[in-house]
């Protein structure tokens, strides 16, 4: 699945018909004129944006920008809008002003309608726009006005005692209600032409040009208990648990251990260890289509720990990165412990690169991986910031080794570098049966950041998940003007660094 968000064009406009008329079967007159949207895509093209999915248009959002001060809180649709000719307009307004969005009913289980919302706050803060305002529709206050007042009913949604399909989306993405508004789109008999006024306001707003720039990417660390599962759907429902609560606090990426999915082995227990493996990784496939959707779905790019992969005889530790535009890499352990290598006759991966992703680039190295500074070097010179090591170690000082050695890696590359493990025991699945765990991210050592070079860590050996934010822009000061500048003073005149020329990519690395 591809999923893609981008500027509407007028050449979008026999598609966005069929899905408006999809998305408003019970209203009649329920599409744009193909003059209405001309008229937006050539004034603001900026605000017209929409969403394909494998190609296909399956959401879109329409808005314009005014002087909000003309008009008041006490107005109506046409007149916000000039009656669709929009000549209300002005790219010297104040205010984003939202005058459509919806959904094609096909799509709706992939949160589209959130990914449109977050697509027009990015454009508020980028025009230095004050907020975002809405006439929003309540839908299902004709099924409620004969006991409640528009009042009552908007307290009793927002405290979800009912739903409403329009009002409690809005208010579960920020927007907060100012008015309730009569009169304000004729023919509207389902809100009984009541509407809610809603707000975003955008905290950066300032009376100049806006210099802020998007620089920090929100990470959210799964802390993930060993416990026994019952049957896939239980391990499904745990890890869609941790994707909902960390995608709820708006993360880029949400990480999962190494080998994440080892309690499925019990179902194996009764097979010598490289069978058991084998037959784990038989639903590798399976697990990764899973949590793709909910990258999707949730809206948050998932680095799904790692987990085995068989391929013509040969074992596997691949660790996945699956995009919340449903598209997907993956990373092939190359260090492979002795334990790995005895026990499961697992062999190491041949391919390193730093993966492209909607925050920047990213590099993906499995636990023994991070003892490497070799690795985590070529991924620096390929311009990575952020380097994310699932793990699993079973004691203190095994932690200890991946601990360390990470926080090593984020000083002598600076960069972010956040670890996140396995805690608990797994009693039925051998070697398996004891983890030591403590999530953590780590940053260069300087001025600018922590005096201890932690950004944050969880308490060892508790389930739980780790937030914390990274500001990139901080490491491109770092680079040139830190109190020491690592990756500038190397002594390339006396040492390199080389990857092999197979790998597809520059194989001299400074």
């Amino acid at each position: 699945m591809q999923i893609e968000i981008r500027k509407l064009s007028l050449t979008d406009y026999d598609e966005l018909v069929t899905s408006m008329q999809e998305a408003y079967s019970d209203i009649e007159d329920n599409t744009w004129a193909k003059r209405n949207i001309q008229k937006l895509t050539s004034i603001f093209p900026d605000g017209q944006l929409c969403i394909t999915v494998d190609g296909r248009l399956a959401a879109a959002a329409l808005s314009i920008i005014v002087q909000y001060e003309y008009f008041g809180d006490q107005h109506n649709f046409d007149e916000i809008t000039g009656a669709g000719n929009f000549n209300t307009h002005t790219n010297n307004g104040n205010v984003l002003y939202g005058i459509e969005i919806f959904v094609h009913p096909e799509f709706r289980s992939l949160r589209l309608g959130r990914r449109l919302y977050d697509a027009r706050k990015e454009l508020c803060e980028i025009k230095n726009l004050k907020s975002i305002i809405i006439g929003g529709r309540i839908p299902n206050y004709h099924n409620y006005s004969h006991e409640l007042s528009p009042r009552q009913y908007i307290d009793k949604v927002s405290k979800k005692e009912i739903y409403d399909p329009v009002l409690t989306f809005q208010l579960s993405n920020s927007f907060s209600p100012i008015k309730i508004l009569k009169d304000y789109l004729k023919g509207d008999t389902e809100s009984e032409e009541y509407a809610v006024l809603l707000q975003w306001n955008n905290i950066y707003y300032t009376q100049k040009k806006n210099t802020i720039q998007d620089s920090v990417v929100r990470i959210g660390l799964v802390q993930w208990q060993m416990r026994p599962f019952r049957e896939i759907d239980a391990f499904y429902q745990q890890v869609e648990f941790f994707v909902d609560s960390i995608s709820n606090y708006k993360a880029d990426f949400c990480v999962f251990p190494e080998l994440f999915n080892a309690p499925l082995l019990a179902a194996f227990d009764h097979l010598n260890e490289r069978e058991a493996m084998e037959e784990l990784a038989k639903l590798t496939q399976e697990i990764v289509d899973k949590i793709a959707e909910l990258a999707v779905s949730y809206n948050v790019n998932i680095i799904s720990g790692s987990m085995p992969v068989l391929e013509k005889g040969n074992l596997y530790n691949v660790g996945y990165l699956l995009h919340r535009d449903g598209k997907r890499d993956e990373y092939r352990k190359i260090h492979i412990t002795p334990n790995e290598r005895n026990f499961y006759g697992m062999i190491g991966g041949d391919s390193l690169k730093a993966f492209d992703t909607d925050c920047g680039k990213i590099g993906i190295i499995v636990c023994y991986d991070v003892e490497f500074p070799e690795l985590s070097r070529i991924l620096a010179d390929q311009d990575m910031n952020i380097l994310f090591v699932p793990y699993l170690t079973d004691t203190q000082n095994a932690y200890t080794r991946v601990r360390t050695c990470a926080a090593a890696r984020a000083i002598e590359n600076e960069c972010y570098v956040a670890i996140a493990g396995c805690v608990g025991n797994l009693p039925g699945v051998r070697n398996m049966d004891i983890q030591f765990g403590q999530a953590a991210v780590f940053t260069p050592s300087d001025f600018a950041f922590p005096s201890n070079a932690i950004k944050g860590e969880s308490p060892p050996n508790t389930e739980m998940t780790l937030i914390v934010d990274l500001d990139i822009n901080l490491l491109k000061e770092l680079h040139h003007n830190g109190s020491v500048q690592i990756r500038k003073d190397r002594r390339v005149d006396l040492y390199k660094l080389y990857l092999n020329e197979k790998q597809g990519i520059d194989n001299q690395i400074r």
